[in-house]
């Protein structure tokens, strides 16, 4: 039986040798590498944490002592050695989730898999507990990538102001969030990095200096005294000490002994620590390490000895908006773009390539780079801000306060808008357009084809006024979707006749190929349906009112939440105007979808043509 075997929980990780220690780490990188391949997932952030997580249940006592993952893909580790080794089905349906889950274990304090939150959520179950008389610890662990968030800095601002609280904070230095951290506390800890050389000119110290004549020990203490001046001088960590937040490291985050020793003196401090770690994103995987790009930071199904992919994927709703961008940026030089630490994810790696002095990567940073676009707007240029659509959730404020009220001309780009899969309920990007109905001004696109994103692009860009959305999905894309004509800026995709229509049917965005079967079921059980995609589809244009007045039924279908997104805005739209048809909204329902496949939630949610057409045909008649 392998050590890997054996485990079933942390209490058997703390009885193991140090040299039973080492093999568990290279049985679990195997491990992480042959399963992960399979069935695709955070691969190198996971290889990167071993020792560290290891370490971790040595040290403490979970579940007793919470330990907080921040953006909790890298809980693949603490997965195992908390007892669950299954995962054949990993980020499937049913399956093991990809992030910290309680409805799998008690050990799963927090289901994070948004940046920036764990040290907010440490600090609250710290001073909970404390509150209510345990003795218990809490543990956060953040990486470098995660404290460049603003929402990280406010609590450690509160939690320094705790000088007793019992909270230790595990930064996870690989110099990278998805891509390679930058900004200015990337440098500090750049700096805070090469402290080895104040440790080699200490330990030099103490070894030469007791030795030599007369002066030896003199010199020494002497030396030693000035320790605090001379750390600071080598390497600046007293931002955090500053602060009143201890701080042990650099840490070699691969050397399990090294990190125990440093978490138990933080364990045993009585106040809020700081240890920091340094590691090596795909660690003990060539193929990840020499991966320039991300080192493997989420990978699908690939070869484990080549680290190729099984599967070929084709052109994504990404490549069209990222090609069409690149087009764009080589016409208007006011063009610029921002992202928040996911350059290659949202498609901005070509233009900023070709464009260096006009891409603006802000780090884990959605608010500020909202409310930065604003100020870029306002200075005479377009920004356009790419990031996942569940990431628009924490720049609402921004967009609201900074970007509508002022009426600046910023395009937002949301990926992975509606249903994104195996990722789960933090990152569906299902709320965005009941966000952006409330927006005033706000106009939102959502292209059904590559097609329709270059042209929606392109619109957007050409506003001047206020903010503009794209929105689309995750994925490979499907053919274009041609437009049988043209109705009052309306594209019609099917119709039974040109004349009036008794079933109006409203396709939003990726919709599209499911509202035009749905019209041909229902075409077969005798009604005459139009389908129409309004493509900026909020607000709701003047034309689709008078589409739904000469229609006895207004059926709007949608990715995004059912309450209170497009449909819900036709709804008030056609009752305001004295539109008399009945209408029906399908979207996804009011609450957190678990991880599956796009057509496991569609399917699910009700969210097929078949399934549709059971459901209108009551109500049709």
């Amino acid at each position: 039986m392998t050590h890997l075997e054996s485990i079933t929980g942390p209490a058997d990780v703390k009885a193991m040798s140090r040299q039973q220690i080492e093999e568990l780490a290279q049985e679990i990188r195997d491990f992480l590498v042959r399963e992960v391949s399979r069935t695709g997932g955070h691969l190198g952030p996971n290889l990167g944490v071993v020792e560290l997580t290891i370490a971790l249940h040595r040290v403490f006592d979970s579940p007793a002592d919470a330990i907080v993952f921040d953006t909790g893909h890298q809980s693949y580790v603490h997965k195992i050695l908390t007892g669950r080794t299954d995962f054949s089905t990993l980020r499937q349906r049913d399956g093991l989730a990809g992030y910290p889950s309680r409805a799998e274990s008690e050990h799963d304090h927090v289901e994070n898999s948004h940046a920036s939150t764990s040290l907010s959520w440490a600090e609250g179950i710290a001073t909970g507990r404390r509150l209510r008389g345990e003795r218990a610890h809490t543990v956060a662990v953040i990486g470098d990538g995660a404290l460049t968030g603003g929402m990280a800095w406010e609590a450690l601002n509160n939690i320094a102001a705790d000088k007793d609280l019992p909270l230790v904070i595990v930064v996870n230095d690989n110099e990278r969030s998805y891509a390679p951290t930058i900004g200015g506390l990337a440098d500090h800890l750049a700096m805070l990095r090469t402290s080895r050389q104040y440790e080699q000119v200490l330990a030099f110290g103490k070894e030469a200096l007791p030795k030599a004549p007369l002066v030896g020990r003199t010199a020494y203490q002497a030396f030693h005294s000035l320790k605090k001046g001379a750390k600071d001088f080598w390497a600046p960590q007293g931002m955090f000490e500053d602060l009143g937040i201890k701080y042990l490291g650099p840490v070699d985050g691969h050397d399990e002994e090294a990190l125990e020793q440093a978490l138990r003196r933080a364990k045993a401090y009585g106040g809020p620590v700081l240890v920091h770690c340094i590691t090596q994103k795909g660690r003990g995987y060539d193929k990840a390490v020499d991966d320039i790009a991300d080192q493997f930071h989420a990978v699908g199904k690939i070869n484990p000895e080549t680290g190729l992919p099984l599967e070929i994927a084709g052109r994504s709703w990404t490549d069209e908006f990222s090609d069409e961008l690149l087009r764009i940026g080589h016409e208007r030089r006011d063009v610029v773009a921002i992202t928040a630490a996911m350059m290659m994810p949202v498609g901005l790696q070509p233009f900023a390539d070709a464009f260096p002095d006009r891409i603006f990567d802000v780090g884990i940073a959605e608010q500020h780079g909202a409310t930065m676009a604003a100020g870029l707007a306002h200075a005479g240029l377009h920004p356009v801000v790419a990031i996942y659509a569940t990431f628009l959730n924490r720049a609402f404020d921004q967009l609201l306060m900074d970007c509508a009220l002022h009426r600046e001309a910023v395009t937002f780009v949301l990926d992975r808008a509606g249903v994104t899969g195996p990722d789960g309920p933090s990152h569906h990007g299902m709320w965005d357009l009941a966000l952006l109905a409330m927006v005033p001004g706000a106009r939102v696109a959502a292209p059904r084809d590559g097609e329709q994103i270059k042209v929606a692009l392109r619109e957007a860009v050409g506003v001047d006024d206020g903010p503009t959305v794209i929105r689309f999905p995750k994925g490979s894309i499907a053919a274009p979707i041609e437009a049988v004509r043209v109705a009052d800026g309306l594209d019609v995709l099917h119709e039974t006749d040109e004349g009036a229509c008794e079933v109006l049917v409203v396709s939003v965005g990726a919709m599209a190929t499911i509202a035009t079967t749905l019209a041909e079921h229902l075409a077969d059980d005798g009604h005459r349906v139009r389908v129409v995609d309004p493509r900026w589809v909020l607000p709701v244009p003047e034309a689709l009112v008078e589409q739904g007045r000469g229609a006895a039924h207004v059926v709007v279908l949608e990715d995004g939440n059912v309450a209170g997104g497009v449909g819900a805005e036709v709804q008030r739209v056609l009752d305001e105007a004295d539109v008399r048809a009945r209408v029906h909204r399908f979207g996804l329902p009011k609450e957190f979808i678990d991880h599956a496949s796009r057509g496991q939630v569609l399917e699910a949610a009700g969210l097929t043509a078949s399934r549709l057409a059971e459901r209108l045909r009551d109500r049709l008649g």
